[in-house]
């Protein structure tokens, strides 16, 4: 379990997950601590059947590699069935409302994981359903990516309250501001630095450094990078455009270009010789420079010298979504 403060009793069976918001540090902590002990099972070669005949609905605006296999492989482990919807599948939002198809899909199925652009999409599944509603990505947030962020660097680490998070990039991207909430709730100093076009919302920063203030935790934005990481365990950046920002694609490489995580910002944190700096990044990610889109528009977040350096755990990050999607299902099902 995470180590920053004492247990308390925790249930968050029948919960949805919307935002890292709808979770308090207890049931962050909970949730890691179960990760944690269903990812030993899992390592033992002990399958659970705590979601034996559970239904699932998977639902897919957005492609997905990561949140579907996650959900897929921790939801069969544990005994429970899948059904894989996109966005051609159904009638959500179209033909019929959102509210309606929630209280439908909420009489035939325990749980739903939704994966699409509008947040109030997920906001109006949860609110209807009556089952618990899972965000595994919106425009605004990415809670499940949050919770296999912060165990990998718990996992690395064993204690999270103290740390230093440097998220370098897109900053007001659906990754940034969910990881910014749950570091402020756990205690981990995060510095978003990123240029001043890609600010995170005003009211999600002040939401962080209320939270931040009852934790010990600082907040911070900063414009240059090697002001940034100073002093960081983490680094951690994501793709420069996200999904549905096609358009931008020039523009947003040429404003990122001079936050490129590369190994002399691992260097300026003061921490690579050490050994106590890991770099992550959600995937996929642009990292080879011998790739075609890369060569022709610089389009490269993170070089290949960090993506596959020792500081990178970006696999065991990958590999996490899995273990914290079980302790999901696990948590809010069982």
């Amino acid at each position: 379990m995470s180590k920053n403060h004492t247990t308390q009793h925790v249930c968050l069976a029948g919960r949805s997950l919307v935002g890292v918001g709808d979770l308090s540090r207890p049931e962050l902590d909970h949730l890691l601590s179960l990760t944690k002990t269903l990812k030993a099972e899992k390592k033992a070669g002990k399958l659970g059947d705590r979601l034996r005949r559970k239904n699932i609905a998977l639902i897919f605006e957005k492609l997905s590699t990561r949140t579907r296999s996650a959900f897929t492989v921790a939801a069969f482990d544990e005994g429970a069935n899948v059904s894989y919807m996109n966005a051609n599948d159904m009638h959500v939002g179209k033909k019929e409302s959102i509210p309606d198809s929630a209280r439908v899909l909420g009489r035939m199925f325990d749980g739903i994981l939704f994966r699409g652009y509008a947040h109030r999409t997920v906001e109006l599944l949860a609110r209807h359903a009556g089952v618990p509603v899972w965000n595994g990505l919106s425009d605004e947030e990415h809670p499940t990516q949050t919770l296999a962020d912060l165990f990998t660097v718990e996992e690395n680490f064993g204690t999270l309250a103290g740390l230093n998070l440097a998220y370098v990039g897109d900053g007001r991207n659906n990754v940034a501001c969910s990881l910014m909430l749950g570091c402020a709730k756990l205690g981990v100093h995060f510095v978003n630095c990123t240029p001043p076009e890609l600010l995170p919302a005003d009211r999600l920063v002040e939401q962080a450094r209320a939270l931040a203030a009852q934790t010990g935790a600082r907040i911070a934005i900063e414009h240059d990078p090697l002001k940034a990481v100073r002093g960081a365990h983490v680094i951690y950046t994501d793709v420069w455009v996200s999904m549905g920002e096609e358009a931008l694609f020039n523009e947003r490489v040429t404003l990122l270009r001079p936050y490129q995580v590369n190994a002399d910002l691992l260097q300026a944190t003061g921490n690579a010789e050490a050994g106590k700096l890991i770099f992550l990044h959600c995937l996929p990610a642009f990292h080879d420079a011998n790739t075609e889109l890369s060569k022709r528009t610089g389009a490269m977040e993170v070089t290949d010298e960090v993506f596959e350096g020792p500081f990178s755990r970006v696999f065991d990050q990958a590999e996490n979504r899995m273990h914290s999607a079980k302790a999901l299902m696990v948590a809010t099902l069982a």
